[in-house]
């Protein structure tokens, strides 16, 4: 007995060694981000995917290619639009960056993953998940009152400005009449000197019960951020998300854009004809209500962050406050209140969180247009689905108000076939056209 216990000895003290040793060389040969966060590197787990299933999945991506052009096509082709950059993100995966139609009627450049459009109210959107990254990291909290952060804000009598805060501007429930000041905005005035003038306003209701659209009003976000943070919106955006995103084409400013060779220029109908349009700078005075500028490829990456794939960057319980309902849309002639299934629909901060039924199972989409110096968007977000849509319009195109449930229907039916074909003749590719 005494001879065993003198071999489990420096038995025990070798395997200890050798796990101290591991530890050491572990962290010795982490990354930086991880030494200095205390960040874990995600465990990756190794799949065996059997050979066909990945035939089956690479004619998917083949039909719904192909799907997508006889879509855009067609709506090139009847003059509902000029050019479109799409993007189609399923899981951690980028199945669709592709651009369709052209940049300018007049020539003949086409649109291609990284043309750059316009993304109008799009931009409401980052600036509510970079408010969950702040409170996240202890910098803001909803609660907080605007005025608090801008001193010469005021709404009504000061109990009333006391309840307009962080949350009531994010979930446009300030009680501020729909579109106050809008004409401001445009007409490029300082944020500082725009939130003044809202003392002559009278509300129309009590902050946080009533829904009324604001750009002026949530615009004053990005001015609490830079309170918070001292630092503007478009630093504190290409810090936190578009650098470790990798998002090469996307900008803030109307110089940035004015630059750029691969843009998407506006369009508008004249007669039965397009006209171009100039880019103008309206909304690069509110970034957070509309200011932002990016390319299909862009938006992908973006919604891969969304869905929750990119958890080094924010985490998914964070993020998840932005898609919060805070206030009920009521009534039914939002033209997103008569896509297929519609149950109801709330907005959270910066998105519209809209319910619906599909195979008598109520799912949830998150969801946000947007419309500036005659661009036309649309991005929606199916959490249930692991799926983001987005399309990017360089015409105010009525096809923004289908669009998203047409590709939804045709991702679902490619996607969704479960027969031992691998490959969808064109015929049937044609048919899940609307």
């Amino acid at each position: 007995m005494q001879r065993l216990k003198i071999f489990i000895k420096p038995t025990f003290l070798i395997f200890m060694f050798i796990l101290l040793t591991l530890s050491v060389v572990r962290a010795v040969t982490a990354p930086e981000h991880v030494k200095e966060t205390g960040i874990k590197t995600p465990k990756i787990n190794t799949v065996i995917v059997h050979p066909n299933e990945v035939k089956i999945n690479k004619a998917h991506q083949q039909a719904l290619n192909e799907a997508l052009e006889i879509y855009f096509a067609k709506a090139i082709a009847s003059g509902d639009i000029v050019g479109a950059g799409v993007s189609i993100v399923m899981g951690d995966s980028i199945v669709i960056s592709e651009g369709y139609g052209k940049k300018n009627i007049k020539l003949n450049d086409q649109v291609d993953s990284e043309t750059v459009f316009r993304l109008g109210s799009l931009s409401k959107g980052f600036a509510g998940v970079l408010a969950a990254r702040l409170k996240s990291e202890g910098i803001l909290d909803y609660t907080d009152k605007v005025h608090d952060y801008i001193p010469e804000f005021k709404l009504g009598d000061i109990t009333n400005t006391d309840q307009i805060t962080l949350a009531t501007i994010l979930s446009q429930t300030s009680g501020a009449p729909y579109h106050s000041y809008t004409n401001l905005v445009e007409a490029g005035l300082p944020l500082t000197e725009i939130a003044k003038r809202f003392k002559a306003v009278t509300p129309i209701s009590k902050p946080g019960k009533m829904y009324s659209y604001q750009n002026a009003m949530f615009a004053l976000s990005g001015e609490m951020m830079q309170k918070a943070t001292h630092q503007d919106i478009k630093t504190l955006l290409n810090n936190r998300f578009f650098e470790p995103l990798e998002m090469t084409t996307i900008s803030m400013d109307y110089q940035s854009l004015d630059h750029m060779n691969n843009v998407a220029l506006p369009h508008s109908h004249s007669g039965k004809s397009w006209k171009t349009l100039k880019l103008n700078n309206n909304y690069y005075n509110a970034v957070a209500a509309g200011g932002i500028n990016a390319s299909a490829l862009d938006m992908a990456k973006w919604m891969r962050l969304l869905l929750g794939h990119r958890p080094e960057i924010m985490d998914k319980t964070a993020l998840e406050q932005a898609f919060k309902p805070f206030i009920e849309i009521k009534g039914s002639s939002k033209y997103y209140q008569r896509w297929p299934g519609h149950v109801s629909s709330y907005y959270g901060f910066g998105w519209r969180i809209h319910k619906f039924m599909e195979n008598e199972a109520e799912k949830t989409m998150l969801h946000h247009g947007g419309s500036v110096n005659n661009y036309r968007n649309e991005i929606a977000v199916y959490p249930d689905a692991d799926l983001g849509i987005c399309v990017l319009l360089n015409s105010n195109s009525k096809l923004a108000r289908t669009v998203i449930p047409d590709l939804y229907k045709i991702v679902n039916a490619i996607y969704n076939e479960r027969n031992s074909k691998t490959t969808l003749d064109k015929n049937s590719i044609a048919a899940l056209v609307p």
